[in-house]
């Protein structure tokens, strides 16, 4: 790396992480998790704030070319590892207590923002600007459905993180319908994708690559992950070999899953799912998580900020637009899957503390997004209307959970024998008191 590149890539990363910490603080305040804080840091830091008030700085701090390279790159190794550190604390037994209910709140967490998404699709389509010249009614129909059904996955297991609500019945059926949708809405992209660039072929690696990945990671993966997990239990500890064979699988399983169309978020996941519970689970979470999510983690969605010019949207009309946009988006996400969930017999705080989640759509849609408007699929106008949306979804999520059913659960028992309080608490990391 240039002597230049360095220096730009530490003062970018000291003023990252100071400008995370005071928007996490401040946000705390006022009802919301610390992501949220890092989320709005990070657009401020970009042309959306700094870059209007003071250009020369955020030219400086952030200069286009190799520096955001870096950034760029050190994000997705933190939010590699961050999503590894939530498959581990993923608790594949509740969602076979409670599969019913996962299925139903997944299949309308998906059906409907389709079918809406479709609906304004087509007259976005005919009035023109807001798609390339060369997208077909289809085309755009799913994009829209997919863009609405997204959810912040990394954001949304950063919540559960914060609430407490890791290894829970509400909080792992979440992460369940969230990494389903997600799942889905990444296979469609990958379709609208492939059919914008002429090459089926993409689509179909994806999805059957996807398919093939997770059965053999929690098939066979996971048989010889139970022999780290034995080294580990008999030596109360994880030894350095182990965390370095973890370590390599975790970014071989990452490239793959990025290689073959699927984000490597997901590759990540589908890894920590498949490595033993238990005090292997435990150990490796405490070794990898604090640096993760202090250091690594706020550079995903700061990167992600610089990308966002909220003011593209300028005009009465344009603002009235991402209005609907949000009341179909909310309506297609948020009301269906709480509706969903209720008729699955889920208590009604329950059913709208799920819909409360699922609806917040945070930084991850960006990455969603940025394929679109790279691709040509969507012009910067739409990207940023759906940017506000995905803004204001994530804004929401946490006062009405908080309002309809955190300040409703009961506190976990800090009397409890370390053993039991670590089983209760299901490892939650140390994001809890930022």
């Amino acid at each position: 790396m240039p002597a230049a590149t360095a220096v730009h890539f530490f003062l970018a990363l000291a003023v990252i992480l100071a400008a995370c910490r005071l928007a996490g603080l401040l946000t705390q305040r006022v009802s919301q998790p610390p992501v949220v804080g890092e989320m709005i840091a990070g657009v401020f830091l970009g042309p959306s704030l700094l870059g209007r008030i003071a250009p020369g700085v955020q030219e400086d701090l952030f200069p286009t070319g190799t520096s955001n390279v870096v950034l760029y790159t050190a994000a997705q190794i933190g939010l590699v590892l961050y999503m590894f550190v939530v498959g581990l604390n993923f608790d594949v037994e509740h969602v076979k207590q409670r599969a019913r209910t996962a299925v139903a709140v997944s299949t309308a967490g998906t059906l409907a923002p389709l079918v809406l998404g479709a609906v304004i699709a087509v007259p976005l389509l005919s009035s023109g600007g807001f798609f390339g010249e060369d997208v077909s009614p289809a085309m755009a129909m799913m994009f829209m459905g997919a863009a609405i059904a997204i959810t912040a996955f990394p954001m949304l297991a950063r919540i559960i993180f914060e609430k407490r609500l890791t290894g829970t019945s509400l909080g792992t059926l979440a992460l369940a319908c969230g990494a389903t949708a997600d799942a889905i809405s990444w296979c469609i992209l990958a379709v609208v994708v492939a059919v914008h660039r002429g090459t089926p072929a993409t689509a179909i690696t994806a999805i059957v690559g996807g398919l093939l990945y997770t059965a053999v990671v929690l098939t066979l993966g996971r048989r010889a992950a139970r022999v780290l997990g034995a080294k580990s239990e008999e030596q109360r500890t994880i030894p350095g070999w182990v965390l370095s064979t973890v370590l390599i699988v975790l970014m071989s399983g990452a490239w793959l899953t990025d290689t073959i169309g699927i984000h490597a978020i997901f590759g990540a996941f589908i890894i920590g799912v498949a490595m033993p519970s238990g005090l292997f689970a435990r150990r490796l979470t405490e070794t990898i998580e604090p640096l993760t999510t202090r250091l690594l983690l706020p550079l995903f969605f700061v990167y992600s900020g610089l990308n966002t010019e909220i003011g593209l949207v300028n005009t009465p009309g344009l603002w009235a637009l991402t209005l609907g946009v949000l009341i179909v988006a909310i309506a297609g996400k948020g009301v269906a899957c709480a509706a969903a969930a209720r008729l699955s017999k889920v208590p009604l705080r329950e059913s709208i503390a799920l819909g409360s989640l699922m609806n917040a759509r945070g930084l991850i849609e960006l990455i969603l997004l940025n394929i679109g408007l790279e691709a040509g699929i969507i012009t910067p106008t739409l990207f940023t209307i759906l940017v506000l949306v995905a803004i204001v979804t994530t804004l929401m999520a946490a006062p009405i959970f908080e309002f309809v059913y955190g300040r409703h659960r009961p506190p976990v028992d800090t009397t409890l024998p370390e053993a039991d309080l670590a089983d209760a608490t299901s490892a939650v990391p140390a994001t809890e008191g930022r």
